[in-house]
């Protein structure tokens, strides 16, 4: 098994502290497995999409869009 570094913020780490219990090492590879299950999801619904970058761009900047307007920020 391979081990990685990862810098976190000393007020995270304190409050990690306080649950030595925890096996935070545990916790982030689960964490870790789950993202990646997803991305891999993701990129097979990708890979057969016809949309190009630029189609994407457009719906998702209609989507802020809208989200805006509905929130009264635009």
């Amino acid at each position: 098994m391979v081990n990685i570094t990862l810098a976190i913020p000393d007020a995270l780490h304190k409050k990690l502290k306080t649950h030595s219990e925890i096996r935070w090492s545990d916790v982030i590879r689960r964490i870790l497995e789950k993202r990646l299950e997803d991305l891999e999801i993701m990129d097979k619904i990708v890979s057969k999409s016809k949309f190009t970058e630029e189609d994407v761009e457009e719906i998702g900047k209609k989507i802020k869009e809208g989200i805006a307007k509905r929130h009264g920020i635009k």
